[in-house]
């Protein structure tokens, strides 16, 4: 199961990457171009595919051997189904039709 520590790993990462993403999008901090570009596709990108990837194994281990705490840290856990949880909530916020009405 160390396959399982890795990309809980990799996710945590890329939700680092999607929290710093989305301050971008209130102020631009960020004087590189290609930073900022590195930035956006880490957290973007792929946050969409890593933290449900992550999150469905999670579930399939629980459902499968219960004991998912031998193989990851329990804050790590929690840590990616908040990104998860984030993401969730971004996505419906730019969807929104008042998000785009001035």
């Amino acid at each position: 199961m160390r396959w399982l520590l890795f990309l809980s790993r990799l996710a945590f990462i890329c939700g680092v990457f999607f929290i710093v993403a989305v301050s971008l999008l209130v102020n631009d901090w960020v004087d590189d171009p290609t930073l900022e570009s590195t930035i956006i596709t880490i957290g973007y990108t792929m946050g969409l595919v890593i933290f449900p990837l992550t999150n469905l194994c999670y579930l399939v281990v629980l459902l499968i051997k219960r004991k998912l705490k031998a193989y990851v840290p329990l804050w790590l856990v929690l840590a990616n189904v908040l990104f998860l949880l984030l993401l969730i909530y971004f996505i419906f916020y730019l969807n929104d039709p008042y998000y785009h009405q001035k």
